[in-house]
Formats: structure tokens, sequence, C-alpha cells
């Protein structure tokens, strides 16, 4: 699946789109450049998914963020995994307890711990065209 976003106003719509076809996969890998949109598009995603906190941040410094949705009181977790810089330091946050736990894994940076993402592992790639819209690939395509 690709969804276009030409600009702010279209990530709402964008993210309700990606809910809207979310299947039963917990673990969702978003690859892209550095200011591709990342940690906004996961912005809009968690409030389409029903969270109302504050502004979604990326959780660079903590590495993970946990998010409940206000509707659905289901857990989220935002991983921002920029400065992970080996395997053991992956494996000693637990990451694996967050992927088998259930609950839905939203992760920048995942090519960090390639070898470590479940099989089941959605890909989302966040592309910037030449007109600085954004194109989402959602899967292999």
């Amino acid at each position: 699946m690709k969804i276009q976003v030409n600009g702010i106003a279209d990530l709402a719509a964008a993210a309700q789109t990606f809910v809207e076809n979310m299947g039963d996969e917990t673990v969702y890998a978003f690859y892209g450049e550095m200011g591709a949109g990342k940690t906004t598009f996961i912005n809009a995603l968690t409030r389409a998914l029903g969270v109302e906190d504050d502004i979604v941040n990326s959780p660079s410094f903590s590495i993970v963020n946990e998010y409940r949705s206000d509707t659905t009181a289901e857990l989220i977790y935002h991983f921002d995994l920029y400065r992970i810089e080996s395997l053991d330091e992956a494996m000693d946050i637990g990451i694996e307890d967050y992927f088998d736990s259930g609950a839905l894994c939203l992760l920048e940076w995942p090519e960090r711990i390639s070898e470590m993402l479940p099989d089941d592992t959605v890909p989302v790639t966040i592309t910037v065209n030449d007109d600085d819209s954004r194109t989402i690939t959602v899967g292999d395509e």
C-alpha cells in the first residue's frame, strides 16, 4: 500500500488510512532518511489510534516511550533506535519482551537491530519526493 502525503494537512487522513489497513501484526519498522518525517507520522498515527496525551515526541534519549490509547486502552510503544550501538544494548532494554508483549511497537531506525526483528514485522518506508511531499509505503512493494 502507498499513501501520499502532500503536506502537514494530509497527515491525519494518511494516519487514518494506515490504521484502517493495519492487520494483526504488532511490530512496524519505519525506515527513512533523517528528517523524512518518521516521528511526525508516528505522532499522527498514535493520534489516530486514540492517544490524546501531549504531543508524541521521538524517544531519542529514553529509547522507548509508552502511550496508552484513550479509546481502546491499548498499549503502544514508540522506539527510537538511532542511538543503539549494538544488539546487546537492545537486549539490555528487553526489546524482545516488547515485541512479544502483543502491544503495538512502532520503531524508528529499525535497521540498527534488523537481526532481532520478528519475521512478521511490517516495513514502512517514508520517502521524501522532489516536491517535498512524502510517500509512505507499507509492506514490501
